[in-house]
């Protein structure tokens, strides 16, 4: 199977499911079992699963430490992971691993505890990411919160479930304007 036709077909398939199993590291996903659905997810000859997306929410995670080895671990195509749901674990930071997988386009990090407003700039790489939460974290509480994100992740779509409008994006670019100074450019000076 060629990746074009893998693109088209796994993502119909269903999640790589870990959600509810008390996960505390992401090595722990080698050997536990995912959660069955109504339908299985397929696997290729190799034992590893064809499908874009993987639950990771209400775990006990509080790093992503080996996730790109045992992302390669679990999924056939780990470089079309299109969906990850981070949701409800102990996360402070958006670990830059996140920003390896280009073909992301849904993330899910609301309910953790996040805490600096500034993570956010790293999703900004993401070419594909359209569907983001963060909703539940304390960055919510930051002043400027939704337009903050909107200004630095201008792809996102869908923000904390709500659809993002132009009547967001303009607002947001009145907050950029008003909140966020532009990088002075420091010209080089001669010594003599």
């Amino acid at each position: 199977m060629s990746t074009r036709d893998y693109m088209n077909t796994s993502v119909q398939e269903p999640p790589l499911d870990y959600s509810f199993k008390s996960v505390q590291m992401v090595q722990d996903l080698v050997t536990e079992e995912p959660r069955t659905g109504l339908r299985p997810v397929r696997h290729s000859k190799s034992g590893k699963s064809l499908t874009q997306s993987l639950w990771l929410n209400n775990n006990v995670l509080n790093d992503l430490k080996d996730f790109n080895q045992v992302v390669s671990q679990l999924l056939q195509h780990p470089e079309n992971l299109a969906w990850i749901d981070l949701s409800f674990n102990d996360l402070t930071t958006i670990d830059p691993v996140l920003t390896t997988f280009f073909n992301l386009s849904v993330l899910y990090l609301h309910g953790n505890g996040i805490h600096r407003l500034g993570e956010v700039n790293k999703l900004a790489v993401l070419p594909r990411l359209r569907s983001l939460t963060l909703h539940g974290n304390p960055i919510e509480e930051e002043k400027g919160y939704r337009q903050y994100v909107l200004c630095n992740l201008p792809r996102i779509t869908t923000f904390d479930f709500s659809g993002v409008t132009r009547a967001d994006r303009s607002t947001a670019e009145v907050w950029k304007r008003m909140n966020i100074k532009p990088k002075k450019v420091r010209a080089k000076q001669d010594v003599l």
